[in-house]
């Protein structure tokens, strides 16, 4: 996610604090330069491969395009894994992450947030099974999988201990997998009771394969997905800061969401950090 270990989390931000300031005063950007965006594209509708044309398409990569053109310049995407995402930018090889990345606490103290989407990890069935799962609470003591790389697998524990453990009943078997991809084809298998995704991405999976998933519930925790920026980088924030402010005020910001079904996860006005 993108909204995307939590222990391998807190041991990238570390590494990228410490050698931040050096690669930043290395590598200034110029005024007017393309800015070099990285991106992982496997998490649809944000970030994926045009099926047909093979092009990086998404609702990220409108809003990058966006971001760039009211500054006058253009945006490179180089296109890496997730885990080499925070270490690209803290060695300069990219100014900013675009990439469905979820603004956490423990991220900003290595990078600054333009924070462009609200959103939250919703529990989700096959269709074939929807309707043992009338309700929340009838995950307990069920197999239920998300993405290790993001804080989803922590939030279902959180939400198990809460719902399920309190009130007597079996907590959640949680399960990391390899991403939400993975997730999806081990609930197909069987071998998950249920799944977790960031809900912006659910309307467009929900699309493309018609009748074959089920949501439980609501959303069960709020976060906001980012742009990250190096936390020293002062003059880039402030230039796209600036740019996001323009693109909410004319109307742009809402014109890509709505092209992406995320108009009910947009943001109404610059958020930096969470803080609204």
């Amino acid at each position: 996610m993108t909204c995307r270990p939590l222990t391998r989390l807190s041991l990238l931000a570390a590494a990228f604090a410490l050698v931040l300031p050096l690669a930043q005063a290395q590598t200034a950007r110029a005024k007017g330069a393309p800015i070099s965006a990285a991106v992982v594209s496997n998490y649809p509708p944000l970030e994926f491969k045009d099926p047909a044309s093979g092009k990086l398409s998404g609702f990220d990569i409108d809003l990058g395009e966006a971001l760039a053109a009211k500054l006058g310049t253009t945006i490179k995407w180089e296109e890496t894994s997730f885990d080499q995402m925070m270490s690209s930018l803290a060695t300069g090889r990219v100014d900013i992450i675009l990439s469905g990345m979820t603004d956490l606490p423990e991220r900003r103290d290595a990078v600054k947030f333009i924070d462009y989407l609200k959103t939250g990890p919703q529990f989700y069935v096959t269709n074939a099974r929807a309707a043992e799962f009338s309700s929340m609470t009838a995950l307990c003591g069920k197999k239920v999988g998300a993405s290790r790389r993001t804080s989803f697998p922590v939030e279902i524990g959180k939400w198990s201990d809460a719902q399920c453990v309190k009130a007597g009943k079996p907590a959640i078997i949680v399960t990391g997998t390899d991403g939400s991809a993975d997730a999806r084809t081990q609930l197909r298998q069987g071998r998950l009771d249920a799944a977790v995704q960031g809900g912006e991405t659910l309307p467009y999976i929900m699309g493309q394969e018609p009748n074959t998933y089920a949501t439980v519930g609501k959303p069960f925790a709020f976060q906001y997905v980012g742009l990250a920026i190096g936390r020293k980088n002062e003059a880039l924030a402030a230039e796209l800061s600036e740019a996001m402010t323009k693109l909410i005020a004319d109307g742009s910001y809402a014109k890509i969401a709505a092209k992406w079904r995320l108009a009910d996860y947009a943001v109404p006005k610059l958020i930096i950090d969470s803080a609204n």
